[in-house]
């Protein structure tokens, strides 16, 4: 026999609709308390990835004492001719061939992180402005590089710091909507 006969009827249906519960929360709780790398990867904006690529690749192939934009350099810096050559051709119906180099692949990969920040941007909560503060001192840190270093005043490196610079304004923008939503719907509760 089941124990119905035992414990009767209410208190087999007072059990079960606990069990459902506990089973709910327990659910509920997995989502919420997403672990420590979950907890990172909200508060860390994955352009950082592409800008750190960058700074490797500027700092590996530099030439020497022309790194800082206001001392005299005869030659290009040789990171500008590292990016600029050729790493993927494709032939086309066309007869043409597309060719993307190293510049257009750091550029694309950081189109999909942008991608990815801006869905993240759109819950509301404490890692959320953390990203969005996280995301302001990357932009900083990319305007400096940029305006100080003659490695990073190339076109794609322009790029990313207007990347970084669109994540942390379409950030505040979506958080401010989203949270302007929240807060009308909660209001319709009163």
């Amino acid at each position: 026999m089941s124990g119905f006969g035992v414990m009767g009827p209410g208190l087999a249906a007072a059990r079960l609709e606990e069990r459902k519960r506990r089973q709910a929360t327990r659910g509920q709780n997995k989502r919420r308390g997403r672990g420590p790398m979950m907890g990172i990867f909200s508060v860390f904006p994955l352009l950082t990835i592409p800008v750190v690529v960058y700074n490797l690749m500027a700092f590996v192939f530099n030439k020497g004492p022309d790194l800082v934009a206001g001392e005299a350099a005869t030659t290009a810096p040789a990171l500008a001719s590292t990016l600029a050559a050729p790493i993927v051709s494709v032939p086309m119906v066309s007869g043409a061939s597309w060719t993307m180099d190293g510049s257009d692949i750091l550029i694309l990969i950081s189109l999909l992180f942008l991608f990815v920040e801006i869905l993240k941007s759109t819950s509301t909560g404490t890692a959320t402005i953390l990203n969005h503060a996280v995301s302001m001192i990357l932009f900083i840190v990319c305007l400096v590089e940029f305006l100080l270093f003659k490695n990073f005043a190339t076109s794609a490196f322009f790029i990313l710091t207007m990347m970084t610079l669109l994540d942390v304004l379409a950030g505040v923008v979506v958080t401010i909507v989203s949270a302007r939503r929240d807060f009308a719907v909660g209001e319709g509760f009163n």
